[in-house]
């Protein structure tokens, strides 16, 4: 275990023990995951014409790395959306906390189904690999189970996989990129829809690349502190830029080529499956849409060097993204674990909330952090329904953590950062109205997040009888924990005090 550091000033910081490196690494098994379902989902959204729309969303992506970029470089113990929002609000850092329960809930699900799918599409001539794929939402319920049971004995080494997976995970892209890169073409590309609005509904309804981006602003209170800052006075500009420059790159390029490659599918298709009608290449596409990188690898595989290579390849690419994605989702909750227990440690949550097992986890957040994927994986009747209910939370935690940013004086943002957060705010916040009012499902699971969370935070809060007042800033400040800390008495039991009294009054008995 790692010994806490002791600063000049008598403040007490956690130790700062992650390099760049690692700290990529752990961004790139969060964030890098996600072109394993985003350009398959693109295609069932828009078909041959999805190809501006992954383009816009890789843009959207890059913007909002850039914007993180910034909150972590003034954010040096940590500058997710519950640190940022707290200092304009309690309530409104709960609400962006329980956004991000909401994204990091369907995190989990989403990534155990299709981390399993990977490794289960396209062999289902294995009679109990199918079994499996009939009945993949109790798979993966089973799979969070046991993270679940894993995590009881504490998140030693959580990140390690993921770490140790960054690079074999990266060169699989790249092995597909360059795998695919001779038969690149735009022959297949399909014109975009003529209505602006339903292009703006399609590519809302994809936007699921942005889910990760809070993992390094959470990692800034670890990150090894940039030359020359001491812990008095931290800074991690450097550091974190280093760290979100090559995860946002790989990201956003990596994205943009493979959903290219996916829309030349159809240049190997009639030597590779013997199909060369239009529909008949968009049916198997479909039907491929959730482990799209597996079918790539195998259709761009046996085009190039022959159906063993292709095979073999597309098995390579199924294993390596099915323990990432697992990864992932083992991430997600622990992430989620460490947020409700920060929430209750705060008096925002019910105190049992920090309630620990003999291992040091705290046991109501674990039970959570797999009930509430568990819950959203029995309502759910298919891969498009679950994400569906996917982006809302997290765009809506990052809307409120730019915009809780766009809006501090407190910090030292420069107008353009300002500018910066204000547009980028204003865009995920109209994709979250759009979300909100094509994704019924999506509404009803984000509002059940909120509500239930809220009315903890009330029963909490009358539990500690505590009562919320609308006051002046004036009288706020005459009683604000410091102006209280400076009137209480300091004096110790059996010291003097000189007391003056007229005549003989019952103050002489004190």
């Amino acid at each position: 275990m790692a010994d806490l550091i002791l600063t000049e000033t008598g403040g007490v910081h956690r130790p700062r023990n992650v390099d760049w490196k690692r700290a990529a690494a752990l961004l790139y098994g969060d964030w890098g995951t996600s072109k394993a379902y985003v350009i398959g989902l693109a295609f069932v959204a828009a078909g041959f014409a999805s190809l501006p729309i992954i383009l816009a969303v890789c843009v959207l992506t890059g913007l909002v790395g850039i914007n993180y970029a910034v909150i972590c470089a003034h954010f040096p113990d940590g500058g997710g959306v519950y640190s940022a929002a707290r200092s304009q609000g309690r309530l409104l850092a709960v609400v962006g906390a329980l956004l991000l329960v909401a994204d990091l809930t369907v995190t989990a699900a989403l990534s155990g189904w299709s981390g399993l799918t990977y490794v289960i599409s396209g062999a289902e001539n294995i009679l109990w690999l199918k079994f499996l794929k009939d009945n993949i939402a109790f798979t993966t319920i089973g799979v969070l189970l046991f993270l679940g049971f894993i995590n009881w004995f504490g998140p030693k080494h959580s990140g390690s996989l993921a770490v140790a997976l960054a690079v074999p995970t990266v060169i699989v892209v790249v092995a597909l990129i360059a795998i695919s890169a001779p038969h690149l073409t735009t022959h297949f590309l399909g014109p975009r829809h003529e209505s602006l609005s339903t292009l703006w509904v399609q590519f809302v309804g994809v936007i699921l690349a942005l889910s990760g981006v809070e993992a390094i602003a959470n990692l800034t209170g670890v990150i090894k502190l940039d030359p020359g800052s001491t812990h008095d006075r931290p800074t991690v500009a450097r550091e974190s830029a280093k760290a979100i420059a090559p995860v946002a790159i790989e990201v956003v390029l990596g994205t943009a080529l493979l959903g290219w490659a996916m829309l030349s599918l159809p240049s190997v298709m009639g030597k590779t499956l013997g199909l060369t009608t239009r529909s008949d290449i968009a049916a198997a596409l479909t039907k491929r849409h959730e482990d799209m990188l597996r079918f790539i690898g195998e259709q761009f595989g046996t085009a190039s060097l022959g159906p063993w290579f292709g095979q073999a390849f597309g098995w390579i690419v199924g294993i390596v993204f099915l323990l990432l994605l697992l990864s992932a989702a083992n991430t997600a909750i622990v992430a989620m674990i460490g947020l409700l227990y920060m929430v209750a440690r705060d008096g925002e949550m019910p105190q049992q909330f920090k309630r620990l097992n003999r291992h040091g986890v705290p046991l109501y957040p674990l039970l959570i952090a797999i009930g509430l994927p568990t819950v959203v994986l029995l309502t759910a009747t298919n891969f498009e329904g679950l994400a569906g209910v996917y982006a809302i939370g997290v765009v809506g935690a990052i809307t409120v953590n730019l915009g809780s940013c766009a809006s501090n004086r407190a910090i030292g943002f420069t107008w353009y950062d300002r500018v910066l957060f204000g547009i980028t705010f204003c865009i995920l916040f109209f994709v979250e109205l759009t979300l909100a009012r094509t994704k019924p499902d999506a509404l009803f699971f984000v509002v059940c997040v909120l509500g239930v969370g809220l009315g903890l935070r009330a029963y909490t809060q009358k539990r500690q009888g505590l009562t919320t007042l609308t006051v002046t800033r004036r009288v706020a400040e005459m009683v604000s924990p410091d102006t209280i800390a400076a009137l209480q008495p300091r004096l110790q039991e059996g010291q003097k005090i000189m007391v003056a009294a007229r005549g003989l009054t019952p103050v002489l008995s004190f």
